[in-house]
Formats: C-alpha cells, structure tokens, sequence
C-alpha cells in the first residue's frame, strides 16, 4: 500500500482520552489545578498504558483528557512533545496537528451549519454545488462523500509536485471513481477536500475563516484553527523531520493540506486537548446552542448505504473495520475519529463521556499507527466511568423529572383558578405518582366543567373507530368523545368552557393520533378565543432523535394534521408551539413546562410512572418499534401482531416465510435490532385464530436504531420476495412521503428518499425547542 494511502487507514477513528503530566516544577501549579487523580479510577492504568507505549518507542509523548457527566475528570501530559533537535517535555497545553480529525471538528461541523441553514441537502448530488464535477455528470451524492462511499480514490497523486488549492480543488474535481457510488468503503481524503469546497462556495467563504466564525470563536477554542499563529509555535507539537533536513513545526503534517496552502477540508487543522474538550461536551449536549440536537443527531447516527456491514455517520466513524479504536466497552452508538498524527477523539452519548488521546507518533519519524493504544485508552476510560460486559452501569438510574402537571400542581394550579375548564385527557394523565390529573386538580379547587378524550377512549382500552360520549364514573363529569361523531371540540362543546387544557402522553410518532386531537382542538380554540394550555410531557423516545419520511403537504388527512416527519423529536409543548406560530393561528397558547427533563432521555430514564398510551402500546419497546412496524400497516392483508401479548414485536402473514424475512433482513445491516422466526397466532384483528410465520424484532441498541429504517427495508423486501403480497400505496397516509412510495415500487432507494424535507424541517423546529 502507498505510504501516504496507508496513513488514510491507520489515522482513522478511536476512543480518546486527556491527560496531563508536568515534568517541571514551574508547571506544578498548573496540574495541581486539574482534577485529582484519586478522582478518576483508571489514572494508574492509563499510566501504565501510555507509560509502557513511550518507553516502547511507539510514541514521544501524549496528552489525554476525560470528560464524563459535564465535567473533565482527568486531564494529563505524558513524556515529551518534542526529542529532536532538543527534549521538550509535554504539557497539558501541547498545540497539536490533528489531522484527520479536521474532517469531523471543522469540516462535518460546517456542513452541519449549513445542513441547517438550508443551503446543503445531503442527498443532493455533488454537481448541485460544483457544477463542474466530473464533467457536470457525476451521481455522486452528498452524502457519499461523508460516509466515504462515493467510490473515489483515498489520495489524490503527489508526483509531479504541485502546490496552491486551487490547483489540488481542480484535480479533486477532475479525479476518476474508481468503484461505484454506494458500492463500497473507501476512506478517501478526496471526499473531504470536495466538502471543504462545498463549503466556500455555499458560506461565501474560505473554510478556515467560516469554522473561526460559527464554531472556534462561539466555542472558546482560542488555539484551535488552520495556519497556527506565530506565537503559539514554541508550543506545538513537532512532527516529523523531512528529507531535507527540516521539522515540521506549525506546519500541516499531511503533504496533500501542504501543498493545498496548509487549508482543506480533509486536514489542517491544530488544536489542544482542552479546545477538543469543549467541542465534545458541545456534542454531548446537543448543540449547545451553535447546532440543533437534531442535527447533533441525524450526523452521528448511521447513514451509510442500506445493505452495508459498515457503519458511518455524516462524518463520523462508528462501526467499521476501523473502528476497533473503540475499545471494548464503548457500545456501537458512540462514534469518534482518529488522525494520522496520532490523534483521536471518541464520544459516547450514553454515559455522556467524550475521551481525547493526543500525540505526535510521527515525530521526529513515522512509526505504526497508535491503534492498540488507543483501544486499551479507551477500555480503560469505560471501565472506569461505569462500563462492564453487560454494558453502563449508569443507564438504569431513574431521574427526576416532573411533568407540567406536577409543575402546575405545585402552584396549586394558579393559572387554571376561577376557569372552567375543559380537560382533554385520558388514562396517561397522571401525576409523578400516579394520580389522576382530574383528582389532583379538583383537590385544588379547579373547576372541571367537562372531560374529552382522544382515540381509545377515556380509560385508553377500546380499540375502534367510532368512540361514543360517556360518564367518569368517579366524578360523574360528562367526557366528550373527540374520537367518534366528531374529531374536534365543537362551539356547543366549548359553549360552557373558559379554557382548554391539555394533557396527555404521546409517543413522539406522525401517525399517533393523539398529536391530531391536540391540533385540531388548539385550532378551535384560537377560533373560539379561549386560551390554551398544554401540560407538557416527555417524548418517550427521546427529544434528539429525527427520522423521516416527512409527510407531503398534499397528505395531511385525519391521520396526521401537520406535515411532520415520522419521528419529531417533539414534545407536545413544543409541537403545539410549532404548529400555532407556522400556521399563525393566533391561539393564546400556554405550555406548562417540565422540570429536569433533558432532550437526551428516554421515558425509562425520567422517574415518571410507565401508562399504556394506548391498547398495543403496553411497553418503551413497543413504542419504539411502533412508527417503523406501523409504517404500512394499512397496506395488506398483514399482522404486526395485534391480538397478540407482543403487539409491534414482531410482523407475520400466511403468506410469509419467517426464515427468509429473517435472512433478508440480516443481509441489510440495520444497526441495533436483532431478528428471529417465529410463529404466532392473533387472537384478534388480522388472522384472528389462525397461525402464520413472521419475524420477532429485538431492540440491542436503541440509540442507533432506526424504526424508519426497519419500516422501509421490510417494505422492499416484500416487494422482493412476495410480489404482489403487499401494495404499499394503500398506507400513502402512514408512509406519507410519495417519492418514498414511488422509490419502493420502483426498486429505487427509499432510505435516501426518506430523508427529503428534513434539513427544511429542523430549521423551523429548531425555533420551537424548549428543553436542551
């Protein structure tokens, strides 16, 4: 393998980590300042570690930085930053070149920004931005060139010499693929220095001057940017000594960045342990303010091609053959990158830890890739911050988080007092313990004047179409049914009311109906001007995550009252805010908000009692796995086993064959779901007393699990392997994208398709969020 194609493969993807050892007294002061070592349980072992690699040769020196729950807990340096011409000892403060890394801190950050800004989709193709791209004819997308399936070379060629970016822009543009797009990995620098590109022509300006502006200087990453300021030279980490007798000092390591004039999307970029802190805890925390947490998340979820073992995200590494720099206890969703210097960074969402391992292993000679270390580094740092075999000791502690019911209670329901009120809510309205909301809120002296309930009724357990008017038996209050003669609260309804209060669990999902009832009863009441308060509620399935398919605007029915995509990523504070100020309704609308809910929680993770939402919802995995499972419900004769005790666990149909769906379904690589066959017999809805084959789903990961995904590639794979079996235009109103639908019947690529609209949609999301 050509040396500088190798570097490619070795400088790639690791668990990281931040130390610092001061080997002079006058930086005592310094490392005293940082947390102490009996604070972090794995200080002896990375010592060990990092100590046997230096007396190894493998490496001069490191620094490496910790930083778990929204703090750094280790923070060291380690050896030496420089050995030729004289020994320099390492400080916490060491300026490194950290190559590679460049592709995700600066370049994916500024496709990000303007992913959001509308001004990049990333199932666009390349020519969209630069136009003469191959010759204007490339399919090359976007996102092929961030997940480094666009089919080109790994480097562009360096003989003859040649020097300035332009110059290395128009060969890059210029460059042959040598596979197909979409066919196969290749980690290719070209498709990075292509994105740098994108992103000076859509920003209006060179990449360095427009990650300086929407991330270095919001973020205080003072020392960090391309072409290192003179001052910071003496200290810097050297690099490697050249063939003619000069050290790289401040001067990009990578040939290809050199000749580019020390900026390009692929390298350049110099930084310390404490600025790359700040960036991880900034992805960790969703954004922070600089990026929406959706975006935080759709650019470290998996986006690699269906069918693919590999796993990328949008920019990012997570389960690849290069990947071992993980470790072995960081799961599959944390994601990270490596540089070839011998940098890395790796960040896991679910212990909220971000490990940073900085070196110059290339220093004053190349040496083998740092990925053995990086990996022990990293197991290390699992370990320690609570990771065994059987995964985060963390993730089972329960939180605190109070609903806007508990909140209101806690005013003893002032802003309600002297109303009447129309409650809509049904069998989830409940207090942090348990009690009904009607309960509390009568004890406080509110005055109840009638009672509505959405689809399945007050007590959540019928399970048809047409839901009639009944009696609370406890309070003898009439409930409203808005689910039956009429889907909205009526002027004759609202004749005896003063406000509308809402207050239901709702699962975060387009097609759940209860997100209609609260739409159409909030555009009612901005008609009759009564005000409108929502008591806000978890998204059970986290406040990050957003998938598609967006549903068309011409697809807006009793189904789905908004054009929404599959998984929002809402709660129904914030949807209801959306929806009020994009469709201008005017409403006097109030959202009593939640105290300690974060955007990153799942329902498990809240405190809050577990109530059946609805009569085949009976668990979070359920839940979970409803939007993709429903997705085409209404589109055969088809069980998704209703009738059964594991409703949207598992699909089957007399004419399907489990064990073939099953090795279909394996053969696409759907991260963080696991399939069996298995046989089953509803005693209710499709089916009802007769046994069929099917296929059982098992949630392994489900952070990186996306239910549109399973949605979409159980669609195709009917079509595959039962024609005729299934005729997806029936479910147009669940699916709610046609090029989707059309994408399916045509044998074309639906999983790209359903991500079209949602750059548009976060944009104007981002407006409405609450909660961080």
């Amino acid at each position: 393998m050509p040396r500088k194609a190798s570097r490619r493969f070795a400088g790639r993807l690791f668990p990281p980590l931040l130390s610092v050892l001061i080997c002079i007294s006058a930086l005592n002061a310094q490392n005293r300042a940082t947390p102490a070592r009996a604070e972090f349980r794995g200080a002896g072992e990375l010592d060990a570690a990092i100590g046997e690699a230096i007396r190894a040769d493998k490496l001069p020196g490191a620094v490496v930085l910790v930083g778990h729950d929204g703090k750094v807990i280790y923070r060291k340096a380690y050896g030496n930053r420089a050995l030729v011409p004289a020994k320099e000892p390492m400080t916490v403060d060491t300026v490194f070149d950290i190559a590679s890394l460049t592709k995700v801190v600066a370049t994916t950050s500024g496709m990000m920004k303007l992913f959001e800004q509308g001004k990049v989709a990333m199932d666009d193709p390349v020519t969209r931005y630069l136009p003469e791209f191959q010759g204007g004819s490339s399919t090359i997308t976007v996102r092929d060139l961030m997940t480094h399936f666009s089919g080109l070379r790994p480097d562009l060629d360096l003989e003859p010499a040649w020097s300035g970016y332009e110059t290395g822009i128009a060969k890059a543009l210029r460059d042959k693929p040598a596979d197909a797009p979409g066919a196969k990995f290749v980690y290719s620098d070209i498709n990075f220095e292509l994105l740098g590109e994108i992103i000076r022509r859509a920003s209006g300006m060179p990449e360095n001057e427009y990650l300086k502006k929407i991330l270095f200087d919001p973020l205080g990453m003072k020392e960090t940017g391309y072409l290192p300021r003179a001052a910071l030279r003496p200290r810097i980490a050297p690099t490697e000594m050249q063939k003619d007798g000069t050290m790289l000092r401040g001067v990009v390591h990578d040939p290809t960045a050199r000749y580019m004039g020390g900026v390009a999307g692929h390298a350049g970029v110099f930084s310390t342990a404490d600025d790359l802190g700040k960036f991880c805890q900034m992805i960790l925390d969703g954004g922070d303010g600089l990026f929406s947490p959706a975006t935080i998340g759709k650019f470290t979820a998996t986006a690699t091609p269906a069918g693919q073992a590999v796993q990328r995200g949008l920019g990012w590494d997570i389960q690849s053959p290069y990947s071992k720099p993980r470790g072995e206890l960081f799961p599959a969703g944390s994601f990270g990158h490596t540089g070839f210097t011998g940098t890395s960074i790796w960040i896991d969402p679910a212990s909220k830890t971000y490990v940073v391992l900085l070196a110059n292993s290339v220093h004053p000679k190349l040496r083998p890739a740092l990925t053995p270390l990086r990996a022990q580094v990293a197991t290390i740092v699992a370990a320690a911050v609570g990771y065994t075999a059987a995964g985060y000791a963390g993730a089972e502690r329960a939180g605190g988080t109070r609903t806007g019911l508990d909140v209101l209670a806690q005013t003893k329901f002032a802003a309600l007092q002297g109303k009447r009120i129309g409650l809509i809510t049904n069998q989830t309205g409940v207090d942090r313990e348990g009690r009904r909301n009607i309960d509390v809120m009568r004890a406080a002296g509110v005055k109840i004047a009638a009672i509505f309930s959405p689809e399945h009724g007050f007590a959540g357990v019928e399970d048809k179409d047409n839901i009639g008017d009944s009696i609370d038996p406890a309070t003898g209050i009439r409930i409203r049914s808005l689910f039956g003669k009429t889907l909205r609260p009526t002027p004759e309804m609202l004749r005896d009311v003063d406000a509308l209060v809402f207050d239901i669990q709702d699962l975060g999902v387009r097609f759940y109906t209860y997100e209609l009832t609260m739409i159409y009863a909030l555009e009612e009441a901005a008609k009759a001007k009564k005000p409108f308060y929502v008591l806000d509620r978890p998204n059970p399935l986290t406040g990050l995550h957003v998938e598609g398919p967006m549903l068309d605007a011409a697809r807006v029915s009793n189904v789905t009252a908004y054009p929404l995509p599959l998984r929002h990523g809402l709660t129904m504070g914030e949807l209801a805010k959306l929806v009020n100020g994009e469709r201008r309704l005017g409403a006097e609308l109030h959202v009593i908000e939640m105290s300690d809910w974060k955007r990153a929680l799942w329902f498990d993770q809240t405190g809050l009692p577990w109530v059946n939402p609805s009569p085949n919802i009976r668990s979070l995995t359920e839940a979970l796995l409803y939007p993709g499972l429903a997705l085409i419900e209404y589109s055969t004769n088809y069980s998704v086993g209703r009738g059964t005790d594991a409703p949207f666990e598992q699909v089957g149909a007399d004419w399907m064959r489990g064990a073939e769906v099953v090795e279909w379904l394996s053969g696409r690589a759907i991260p963080g779901v696991r399939f069996s066959a298995v046989n089953f017999e509803p005693a209710s809805s499709n089916f009802a007393g007769k046994p069929i084959e099917g296929v059982r789903f098992e949630v392994t990961d489900r952070d990186i699990f996306s239910p549109s995904r399973l949605g979409i590639e159980l669609m195709v794979g009917y079509r595959s392997l039962y024609p005729g079996k299934i005729a997806v235009e029936r479910s147009e109103k669940l699916i709610g994208s046609g090029r989707v639908i059309r994408e399916v019947s045509a044998g074309g690529d639906p999983v790209a398709a359903a991500e079209e609209g949602l750059g548009k949609f976060l944009d104007v999301r981002s407006k409405y969020l609450i909660y961080k």
